[in-house]
């Protein structure tokens, strides 16, 4: 098995190249965070740990190149957005390798939000992969708002081998959020 030390993002890519009609500005916006200098987060990016693949490969190759990226990560940031379940492809192939082949748990990051305290209140966006897993029992999830210090706390914390509590409804604490600042 590959060494897990990736965070592995997914994101609906609502059919188009252009970034800012793709929530791949959020997986942007994870590299630029990384980048500067003058802060603490830090994530392996597991799509960086590969070489690329263009959208024009067969899907076959695409799947391949996804597994690898999947195996070799000890999570994954869903980004969830308005628009997130309605992603029929990518994310619902990507939340069903995650959960039921690699073990990994789901950093369940959304968009817009400030502070998550009742997951299942946002039942609604949720994909159905991901749904029918956390009904089912099989996810292991921590929701969180897509902000800088609660993807940090939650992509240093949890992996295959340390999964958040709460089964697939898992989330942080109002004291975690005083900390953060978040109110």
């Amino acid at each position: 098995m590959a060494y897990r030390n990736g965070t592995y993002v997914a994101f609906h890519a609502n059919k188009t190249k252009q970034p800012t009609e793709s929530d791949i500005k959020y997986l942007n916006l994870l590299r630029a965070w990384k980048v500067r200098s003058d802060d603490d987060f830090k994530f392996t990016d597991s799509h960086a740990k590969q070489a690329a693949v263009r959208d024009t490969s067969q899907r076959a190759t695409l799947e391949a190149s996804l597994k690898t990226r999947l195996r070799s990560s000890k999570n994954m940031v869903l980004v969830i957005g308005e628009t997130t379940r309605e992603d029929t492809d990518w994310v619902p192939f990507e939340i069903r390798y995650a959960i039921d082949e690699c073990e990994i748990p789901i950093i369940a990051a959304y968009s817009g939000r400030s502070r998550i305290d009742s997951p299942g209140r946002l039942r609604y966006l949720w994909p159905r992969a991901l749904e029918i897993r956390i009904d089912d029992d099989r996810a292991r999830v921590i929701h969180i708002p897509f902000r800088q210090l609660p993807l940090t706390d939650a992509i240093s914390q949890f992996s295959h081998a340390k999964h958040p509590k709460g089964g697939g409804l898992g989330s942080y604490s109002a004291e975690a959020y005083r900390s953060w600042g978040i109110v």
